[in-house]
């Protein structure tokens, strides 16, 4: 189950206490619960995108404007830039979500090298033939693909290509007077900054980040499934095994049940039990 979206300054939700009091109170009970809480802190917390495959699951876009601002869109569809009010002494690397309209569920797209990108109200991200961005669309066409590339010489940064093999960029509104990095609101769209999907070559101003949700970005999750697999008690390995075992077998079959060849190994005691009691 796909647990919902959560933002910074949200109160936890208090879980009912379900384990018997003689059992609530004993020191492996409490260091169990603490672990799974700090687990679920850190799948709700937001991460940055450091590769090309990181970008999936629920996303932040982060321009670069002066003070970060991330790409939002509100219910009729509108694209604009929403300046970041979660960040740390404006550091992009820090930024996380306080208004659902700067998230956007990435889904890979099926046999390409394409994303696309859904809206908080269902709908897709898309760039017309002048450049001009919208998310007014509820079915995906080549206008709602988008292709994600790495920038070659800053690391943990990324390109969007549009389908017409421009680029997303902010730029200043003719007339406004400021430059793309002008001041913002912290509460509303820049009046003064737009972007588009219209540049035609990289450059700083189409130069972005993108943070994710902690629980979606592969490395973590597969770390996270590791540990998993290695929380098996020596007891369970012993009654499994047949028999009393060394650090050594122990280190052997934790280490087996994260590589995946634990039944090989465990196969491989009980032979040896059968040879030591029956040479």
């Amino acid at each position: 189950m796909v647990k919902p979206l959560s933002f910074k300054g949200d109160k936890k939700p208090k879980k009912r206490k379900r384990a018997a009091e003689g059992d609530a109170g004993g020191p492996s009970a409490s260091h169990a619960k603490h672990d799974n809480r700090d687990d679920d802190d850190a799948d709700d917390g937001w991460v940055s995108a450091e590769v090309v495959a990181d970008v999936v699951g629920p996303v932040m876009v982060v321009l670069p404007t002066e003070k970060p601002s991330a790409l939002a869109c509100d219910a009729n569809g509108a694209v604009f830039t929403l300046p970041i009010e979660n960040i740390v002494d404006g550091n992009p690397l820090s930024a996380e979500p306080h208004d659902v309209r700067m998230v956007w569920v990435a889904h890979k797209v099926a046999g390409t090298e394409q994303t696309r990108f859904k809206g908080h109200h269902g709908r897709y991200l898309a760039c017309d033939k002048l450049g001009q961005l919208s998310a007014t669309s509820e079915a995906v066409s080549p206008l709602e693909c988008f292709t994600v590339v790495a920038t070659a010489d800053t690391p943990g940064t990324f390109q969007l290509q549009t389908p017409r093999d421009t680029f997303v960029t902010v730029r200043t509104k003719p007339g406004s007077g400021g430059g793309a990095s002008a001041k913002a609101s912290s509460s509303s769209s820049d009046p003064a900054v737009e972007v588009r999907g219209d540049a035609d070559t990289t450059t700083f101003d189409t130069t972005l980040r993108v943070r994710m949700q902690a629980r979606f970005k592969p490395r973590l999750r597969a770390s996270k499934e590791e540990k998993a697999l290695a929380k098996i008690s020596r007891r369970e390995l012993e009654e499994a095994v047949g028999r009393r075992l060394d650090e050594d077998e122990v280190r052997v079959l934790k280490r087996a049940r994260r590589e995946g060849d634990y039944h090989e190994r465990l196969l491989d005691l009980k032979v040896k039990n059968r040879h030591d009691k029956f040479g």
